[in-house]
């Protein structure tokens, strides 16, 4: 009886593991499908370890890039997307909602791509906030076709490690009005180009999963 069970448990495991779209393994240092994007300067983005978990060290001097990854995520069947990250240098005195304030130690985004009408292009752009409370939401100071959704806030978390889980097809449709059924890209980004400011922060990896 209790092989039976334990079949049946490895078999539940099996599955969950075979729906799990990891986008980003930068525990194990691979970059591979990720492409940088410079706006002003270059962020630097190194894999690292530290207090015992692996990630994606960024840090920026005014400056402002990021790493993209091209790739499709059907949200009907892996709809959460999963990451730890840590903020390690937050800038200070934005207002954030503004263009001199888009500034972000870590942030992730998540993107619609609006093909040859790139006009239609949605993103989805989850931050830690230095100003803004967590929970707070406001369309990017450059794009109205960027919304912004601060997960966490401030230096109180700062200096560690913290994991999220959110359903990007309910954040969509809370920030945008659309029932998005796939996306087709993602991205970090750690950047100080505005304020001047240097800002630094760690990546762990990115999985979408099943909800």
């Amino acid at each position: 009886m209790r092989s039976g069970w334990g079949l049946a448990l490895l078999l539940v495991w099996g599955a969950a593991q075979a729906q799990e779209m990891v986008v980003g393994a930068f525990s194990a240092g691979d970059l591979a499908g990720w492409k940088p994007q410079v706006f002003k300067g270059e962020t630097t983005y190194r894999p690292g370890s530290i207090d015992g978990r692996a990630g994606l060290h960024a840090e920026a001097h005014g400056s402002a890039s990021g790493l993209y990854r091209e790739i499709a995520v059907d949200l009907e069947r892996t709809p959460r997307l999963r990451w730890w990250w840590r903020a390690e240098r937050l800038p200070v005195g934005l207002d954030e909602r503004s263009k001199a304030g888009d500034d972000y130690a870590v942030r992730v985004y998540v993107v619609v791509s609006g093909g040859v009408a790139f006009w239609r292009t949605r993103t989805l752009v989850y931050v830690w906030a230095s100003h803004e409370p967590a929970g707070a939401h406001w369309p990017n100071a450059f794009t109205a076709n960027a919304q912004v959704l601060a997960l966490r806030s401030g230096s109180r978390e700062a200096g560690r490690w913290v994991e999220e889980s959110r359903d990007v097809r309910v954040d969509f449709r809370a920030l945008f009005g659309e029932d998005i059924r796939r996306i087709d890209a993602v991205a970090v980004m750690s950047d100080g180009d505005n304020s001047g400011q240097t800002v630094a922060g760690w990546y762990g990896d990115l999985r979408f999963t099943p909800p």
